[in-house]
């Protein structure tokens, strides 16, 4: 659990400098999802989790920051050792810095559907504890967003990936140095769209198509990856006369091919394609 202390407490020290940045607006929320249809390669298809995010949207004079830290939780059949009967935990962490190109410039960026054009880096790292892999996971992201202009929002990026990782196998009690994967791209995009306008109901979500890795720590093919994660949310402190935006439940379903770049006709088998749906509910200081 000590990996697990020291990137909880990073988080933490992200949330309160990006918290503390002087912003012309955020959102700050707490949220919760469940589901028992999780999957992992070379495991179970059948995993239930239970995951707490804490995240923090902002806007400043010159872009917007992104921040979600997950805290999983997951039941036996995603053990914590070999022979374990506890569930593994993992804390995973995004951290995304958008540079708005018109607000840094002031070169106007407006055209056809595109109202925005921003410079896009930040990192994802996690550590989880598991009987077979122990991920412990960084990767450093780059490259260009687009803001469509359509109601709520919409960001397309094409971003260039550097990950690497260091395992550690409870079974044969065998740690994997620290090895980095082939440079490779990855076409993203989140929304939040509004779906009614008599309802406070909207579509969220974010859609990840990244190529393949090349060769992982173990010699082995990697495998182009599909990760979309949707959810339908209605504001029901708005829909009963309480203030716009501060408490949403919704349904989420995730979609997730090839997951962390292991092929699921391979021998990573179904595992590495999980089909998740989920209970959400989130609330927004």
């Amino acid at each position: 659990m000590h990996a697990l202390s020291k990137i909880t407490a990073a988080a933490l020290l992200v949330a309160a400098s990006t918290a503390g940045h002087a912003a012309d607006w955020s959102d700050t929320s707490i949220g919760f999802r469940t589901g028992s249809k999780f999957a992992e390669p070379f495991g179970s298809t059948e995993i239930h989790k239970n995951i707490v995010n804490l995240t923090h949207v902002s806007g400043y004079k010159y872009g917007s920051n992104f921040f979600n830290a997950d805290f999983l939780m997951s039941d036996e059949k995603d053990p914590a050792g070999a022979g374990s009967t506890n569930g593994a935990h993992e804390v995973y962490i995004v951290y995304r810095n958008t540079l708005d190109i018109e607000k840094t410039t002031g070169t106007p960026m407006k055209f056809g559907p595109v109202r925005g054009v921003g410079l896009t880096l930040g990192f994802d790292v996690n550590a989880k504890t598991d009987a077979g892999y122990n991920s412990k996971k960084r990767m450093f992201v780059f490259g260009p967003t687009l803001s469509i202009d359509v109601p709520g929002f919409l960001n397309v990026g094409l971003l260039v990936l550097k990950e690497s990782n260091a395992p550690y196998n409870t079974f044969s009690n065998t740690s994997t140095p620290r090895y980095s994967y082939k440079t490779h791209p990855m076409l993203t995009a989140a929304w939040g769209i509004p779906l009614s306008k008599e309802i406070p109901i909207s579509f969220e979500g974010f859609a990840n198509f990244i190529a393949s890795k090349g060769k992982n720590e173990f010699g082995g093919d990697t495998a182009a990856e599909t990760n979309i994660d949707m959810q339908i949310m209605l504001d029901v402190g708005a829909l009963s006369g309480g203030p716009k935006g501060t408490f949403k439940v919704g349904l989420e379903y995730q979609y997730w091919k090839n997951k962390f770049g292991n092929d699921a006709s391979g021998p990573a088998g179904d595992g590495a394609f999980a089909k998740t749906p989920m209970l959400r509910a989130e609330y927004h200081f």
